[in-house]
């Protein structure tokens, strides 16, 4: 039988759940309408079929793909008397989320090592970051993350549980795991989940050592601290807004005690969802000046 979870993450929003829904609505479709706005002008205009812009455009259909696992479900909980969710959507919530989360990580890789390509072997360049090369490079961004979590999941839903209350917005795996009575052997769980976590730490220090020797050759070069300032800085932005929202988040849902006030976890998690996918187009559209260009272009079209 299928379990039916609660999500008791919403009981401190009773009294202002019209002010929440009202403003949570208008940011996701802000998200919807930047991320679109932007995969539509690298999609039509052939100028901006780059490795960098085919990313970013990756990166922002990732934004789209993993807001949808959180707004709808959150806006309707947050109109309804009751916030529950069956064991089997919570899971795929679950996946959603982590996998979003994990690929955005692959892809802001990818994306340091094609930053790493143009300023540092420049003349190798286009040899090594073919369309094939790109087009595996985007397939284990996403791959790779729905591979992994699709074990997670399956490894989930073997447990027994004893609790189905989650003091969360959302479903998170590692919460879910955390309800399993006791005795139920969760340590495969466990290790599986120290193995993801370790993938992508890896992830982590491979972007600070493509940085590192970014930052050595821009030194050298006037024409590369501008290159630098016009296409890194966008991506260094999105790197370190996705390693607080994501670290922080980490941190309060395995180490923070059970007392701590569920209005501070809720403003911990909430930034997961909402800070990478809204800031990601928008620093990246008006910070390159090629993308800036052809949104501008098309409002015009669009008004007129």
């Amino acid at each position: 039988m299928d379990h039916v979870f609660t999500l008791s993450g919403f009981n401190d929003t009773i009294s202002y759940r019209e002010s929440v829904f009202s403003f949570t609505l208008l940011c996701y479709c802000v998200i919807v309408f930047v991320n679109v706005s932007v995969i539509v002008t690298i999609a039509f205009d052939e100028s901006l079929h780059e490795p960098m812009y085919i990313l970013l455009c990756t990166c922002c259909v990732n934004g789209l793909y993993g807001t949808a696992g959180f707004y709808p479900k959150f806006l309707i909980d947050l109109l309804s008397s009751s916030q529950v969710i069956s064991f089997s959507g919570c899971l795929v919530q679950a996946f959603v989320l982590y996998s979003f989360v994990c690929s955005d990580t692959s892809i802001l890789a990818v994306m340091a090592y094609d930053r790493y390509l143009a300023i540092c072997l420049p003349l190798q360049y286009h040899s090594i970051m073919t369309h094939r090369r790109l087009f595996n490079l985007v397939c284990f961004s996403w791959l790779t993350p729905f591979c992994i979590f699709s074990i997670n999941i399956v490894l989930t839903t073997r447990l027994t549980f004893c609790s189905t209350n989650i003091q969360r917005l959302c479903c998170v795996n590692w919460v879910i795991v955390k309800l399993a009575c006791p005795g139920t052997d969760t340590f495969t769980n466990n290790i599986f989940a120290f193995a993801t976590l370790s993938i992508y730490i890896l992830h982590w220090f491979f972007i600070v050592w493509t940085y590192i020797y970014i930052v050595k050759s821009c030194l050298q070069s006037k024409e590369e601290r501008t290159k630098f300032m016009q296409t890194c800085v966008p991506h260094l932005i999105s790197l370190v807004t996705l390693f607080v929202v994501v670290v922080s988040d980490f941190l309060q849902i395995r180490f923070l005690p059970e007392n701590v006030p569920q209005s501070f976890k809720n403003v911990v998690a909430i930034p997961v969802v909402l800070f990478p996918p809204l800031m990601d187009p928008l620093v990246y559209g008006f910070k390159l000046t090629k993308i800036r260009r052809r949104i501008f272009v098309l409002f015009r079209v669009s008004v007129k």
